[in-house]
């Protein structure tokens, strides 16, 4: 499909993946068609492996035969190459800017991993230490927020942007998160205002048409924590084995 004037826009994604989903969501926001080609990550495709022979990842964009790898350089990316296209996701001020790559960077390098650590760490005593920091990154992000939207209702205000996008990838997880560990990711105690931003974000027809399905993301939690805990199991009998 075009992205438009003749572009050639592919996505190599896999349904479950966030960074996937967030290269869907800024192609959706900026309005580009494009193929989605759904990789097996565990038979990947000579195309993804020609594509991103460094990390042998999803997401990959693929524009014009060009492939792009990463997931906030594609979102970064699509918003350069298709400027007039949808809404602007990264901001126009150059502070503001480098701003939103910052917390973007934390929410890759500190929150993602605490969070996905909090869950499905090998031991409980990993598990709740990774706990606190999702719970000091959650204060942070919260605080993010606050300062970026200035009182409006996304990150980036009026409208979605970079940042809306970057931490909009993981709510597919948050709700099925609910069901799978009892825990809410955003709650109204501790961080009221991503709790209402990700109620208006996940309301938005465009993040609806791509959002996986909950149901479907359940149960794939559970055949990860499945995983993880066999993996727990083996570490815990080679421990005590020596």
């Amino acid at each position: 499909m075009a992205g438009g004037g003749g572009d050639e826009l592919k996505l190599l994604g896999m349904w479950a993946s966030p960074f996937a989903l967030r290269a869907r969501l800024a192609l959706s926001f900026k309005g580009l068609s494009y193929e989605y080609v759904e990789e097996d990550l565990k038979n990947k495709s000579q195309l993804l492996l020609s594509s991103n022979p460094v990390h042998k990842k999803v997401p990959v964009l693929i524009h014009n035969g060009k492939p792009v790898c990463e997931s906030q350089v594609i979102v970064q990316y699509l918003d350069e190459a298709f400027p007039a296209a949808g809404v602007s996701l990264l901001p126009s001020d150059p502070y503001d800017r480098a701003v939103a790559r910052f917390w973007a960077a934390y929410i890759d390098d500190k929150f993602t991993p605490s969070w996905q650590k909090a869950s499905l760490g090998l031991t409980e005593e990993e598990k709740a230490e990774a706990l606190k920091q999702m719970l000091v990154a959650v204060d942070n992000l919260e605080t993010a927020f606050k300062e970026c939207s200035k009182g409006k209702p996304f990150f980036g205000g009026d409208t979605v942007g970079y940042l809306d996008i970057t931490l909009g990838a993981v709510v597919g997880w948050a709700r099925a998160g609910e069901v799978l560990f009892g825990r809410k990711l955003f709650d109204a105690t501790r961080s009221p205002l991503l709790e209402a931003w990700m109620d208006r974000f996940v309301a938005l027809d465009v993040v609806k048409a791509v959002l996986p399905d909950n149901g479907r993301l359940i149960e794939y939690g559970k055949m990860r924590m499945a995983h993880y805990a066999k993996l727990a199991a083996a570490a815990a009998a080679a421990a005590h084995s020596k």
